[in-house]
């Protein structure tokens, strides 16, 4: 890789951000404030909005349709699962998958975005406050995601990418007042925030090994039940193509039902899905190991 594509700094060397810092700590204080106005219909919409943006958007759009190319959709289909992905504020869909991909070229070493070796706060939180984990230089977008800067759309909602919550939350405002707008913006965020977050930290700290990868990720049934099932981590590093990533039975993955479903309605085509039982595939894994 050229050495003038990217510039790596130490976490300690890097400026705050201090825009990122102070939002953040605001919509904390508004998602607690919420808890104490918190009703069944506001609940409701809550777990709703939660499920559209984590589920469908992030897990299903930014990740493994729009990172790893998983599987494929209708164009339509794809712009609107980028766009519940843009609800859950954590930056619009090229920047995310940006820093996924460099997350996923360099993980846990010193040019991981966020990787836990550099402290389990930094993986968590620290990494979006400090330098340009989230907002990489130009010539970074290019290398990294030069297929979804040709698409115009996701360009518009790369810049625009508030939009979507701006719409939800004047709807959830007008149907339900003050309560359901806090429950549905604020809290729904932080909460998306923090189960997204695990899985930058816990899973590369915490579970179990399945395939012996060169980097630290690990299963953790917890983020996985918190993420819709994009918590069985280290399945996922051994094969970040697959759309599935809980291999059994006992490794319950909705967002890979949820695919499934989409394929039987002739939604979802070139579904690309590891298997144990496929000798090839494990001997594959053995060998990238």
């Amino acid at each position: 890789m050229p050495t003038n594509v990217i510039k790596f700094e130490s976490p300690a060397s890097q400026r705050l951000n201090w825009d990122t810092i102070i939002l953040v700590a605001i919509f904390h204080v508004i998602a607690i404030v919420s808890l104490f106005m918190m009703n069944w219909a506001s609940l409701a919409a809550l777990v709703l909005t939660w499920w559209i943006s984590g589920s469908l958007g992030i897990g299903l759009g930014y990740h493994r349709l729009l990172t790893h190319k998983g599987f494929k959709t209708p164009r339509w289909l794809m712009r609107t699962l980028a766009t519940f992905g843009a609800l859950a504020l954590q930056s619009g869909p090229i920047a995310w998958v940006t820093t996924h991909r460099l997350h996923h070229a360099f993980t846990d070493t010193d040019r991981d975005p966020h990787s836990p070796r550099n402290g389990g706060y930094w993986a968590h939180i620290g990494w979006i406050f400090k330098g340009t984990a989230q907002v990489q230089p130009q010539s970074v977008v290019e290398k990294y995601s030069p297929d979804l800067l040709k698409d115009p759309y996701l360009v518009a909602l790369e810049k625009y990418y508030y939009v979507p919550t701006v719409v939800v939350g004047a709807a959830a405002f007008l149907i339900g007042g003050v309560p359901m707008l806090l429950a549905t913006v604020f809290l729904r965020t932080v909460m998306l925030w923090h189960f997204t977050w695990l899985v930058n930290s816990a899973t590369h700290m915490w579970g179990s090994r399945r395939f012996d990868v060169r980097d630290d990720s690990r299963n953790n049934a917890v983020v996985a039940a918190l993420t819709w099932g994009e918590g069985w981590h280290n399945n996922h590093h051994a094969v970040p193509r697959s759309a599935k990533h809980g291999l059994t039975w006992r490794e319950f993955d909705i967002n890979w039902m949820q695919i499934r479903v989409l394929e039987k309605l002739g939604l979802a085509t070139d579904v690309y899905a590891y298997d144990l039982e496929d000798e090839k595939n494990t001997e594959a894994i053995k060998m990238a190991a």
